[in-house]
């Protein structure tokens, strides 16, 4: 198979998935634009992105057995490709059923795909991580600059709420000194009140 880039990598002893590199954001602290790759990576940025037989060929290469779980978390927002991303999980599984599956995701994947897709999750997904990093819609425009604008912070918001109906273990968190200090603890409180783990990374 020609060499398109790191689909999946090891990362603090998790299997990373690399399915795509589009994202609607373009946040200042990403770290895409300061290095190629993380952990076992070489190059995290994608020649393009992999069939779905490309990938349940990279994936069945993989010892799924010695990782806790299997994060979709790459240089790109993985609900770009939400239907390859259940596919693959449910791959995954069948090659190995104790393997939890986490999304790290920003959110935004209702605004991508034009519906809501938490339901999509049930039974699939065992954890998302939603990055916040902002108390506002304000706040998140100047720092993350979506390519959906201000409403992006609010359905970022509304997702939060849905897909913690689905999905029992759910968590926010916020790039530490991105934020002003004092944007913390509201970012907190907006965790709380939508009764979800919150944690700063």
């Amino acid at each position: 198979m020609e060499y398109i880039g790191d689909v999946f990598y090891e990362y603090g002893g998790g299997l990373y998935a690399n399915l795509t590199n589009r994202c609607p954001d373009r946040c200042e602290f990403c770290i895409r634009y300061m290095v190629d790759s993380l952990g076992g990576a070489d190059s995290l940025w994608l020649k393009r992105e992999p069939t779905m037989d490309e990938i349940k060929e990279l994936l069945s290469e993989w010892d799924l057995n010695q990782f806790y779980e299997l994060v979709f978390c790459g240089y790109g927002e993985p609900t770009e490709r939400l239907e390859d991303l259940l596919e693959t999980a449910r791959y995954a599984k069948s090659l190995c059923p104790k393997i939890k599956v986490r999304i790290n995701t920003n959110g935004l994947s209702d605004l991508i795909n034009g519906r809501d897709t938490t339901e999509d999750l049930r039974g699939v997904i065992d954890a998302v991580s939603i990055s916040l990093n902002a108390k506002g819609p304000e706040e998140y425009l100047a720092l993350c600059h979506p390519r959906f604008g201000l409403k992006a912070f609010d359905a970022m918001i509304d997702y939060t709420r849905r897909v913690k109906e689905v999905i029992p273990d759910v968590t926010m968190s916020i790039v530490g000194g991105t934020i002003p200090r004092d944007d913390v603890e509201p970012c907190r409180k907006i965790a709380e009140e939508l009764g979800v783990k919150f944690r700063i990374r």
